[in-house]
């Protein structure tokens, strides 16, 4: 059994200029096996309808895993889903531009986004995770008991955004449409008293290595599944420079008769 949570704010900038948040997120429950599929997507800022973008990834990303786990793939191809998640934006873009076979740049220029996508499935040795990346949106598995860890008790899913070595920070994002070669996957086991997290570089960024105070305020609230409300009003904190949209999924084992 699991308990799901999310949330998706508009950053301090959009809300400014008034302007549409461009994350998205996206679960439903396949009801056949009692896994939850999940979608998280962050609109690339120079496309210009990122927010339609991130919204139809989520759309298409889902609807697909849920075909996939129907037709008894699991865990599912991840390759097959971000296909047909570029193919969505892809007839977007057709209408769009009342062109036939759009170039990957004007689909990019259109709807370019970030996704993390994936499954949870339950099973008596604790919930199996698998997901895939595209973009520098991230995923972590969070123990509240090791918050005095370097890490403060994330552990992440998928390389670090940016290499903490590196002399030189690149920003660069390679989203949707165009698909990684070879995709980043990740699969994991979640025990009883962790959660896996899936976040936008909105909540990903002031998080860094967990070991701040973001990170020490979200395993201090997130030890156990929230109420909806106060999850929202935890995404939706403030640290100075921070001001893009921001939007969290976080996913729970939950033992029997546990509030939901």
């Amino acid at each position: 059994m699991l308990t799901l949570r999310y949330a998706s704010v508009r950053g301090a900038k959009h809300r400014y200029y008034r302007q549409p948040r461009q994350d998205a997120a996206r679960a439903a429950v396949h009801e056949a096996s009692g896994s939850i599929v999940f979608a998280v997507a962050d609109g690339v800022s120079s496309a210009t309808s990122a927010e339609l973008g991130a919204v139809e990834a989520c759309r298409s990303a889902v609807e697909h895993l849920l075909r996939l786990l129907s037709q008894g793939q699991d865990p599912p191809d991840f390759r097959d889903v971000a296909g047909a998640v570029a193919q969505r934006l892809r007839r977007l873009a057709q209408r769009r531009l009342n062109k036939e076979e759009p170039e990957p740049a004007e689909v990019a220029g259109l709807y370019a986004t970030t996704l993390v996508a994936g499954v949870v499935r339950p099973d008596p040795a604790g919930p199996v995770v698998s997901l895939c990346r595209i973009g520098d949106s991230g995923a972590w598995v969070l123990d509240p008991s090791r918050t005095t860890t370097p890490t403060g008790g994330y552990h992440p899913l998928f390389d670090p955004k940016t290499d903490p070595d590196a002399l030189i920070v690149e920003n660069d994002v390679s989203p949707l449409p165009r698909i990684p070669d070879p995709l980043p996957v990740a699969h994991t086991r979640l025990a009883a008293h962790e959660a896996l997290l899936i976040g936008t570089d909105g909540f990903g960024d002031p998080l860094g290595d967990g070991d701040g105070q973001v990170g020490a305020l979200f395993a201090h609230h997130l030890a156990q599944p929230p109420t909806p409300l106060w999850f929202a009003h935890l995404v939706d904190f403030t640290r100075e420079t921070f001001d893009d949209d921001r939007t969290l999924l976080a996913i729970w084992p939950r033992a029997t008769g546990a509030p939901r």
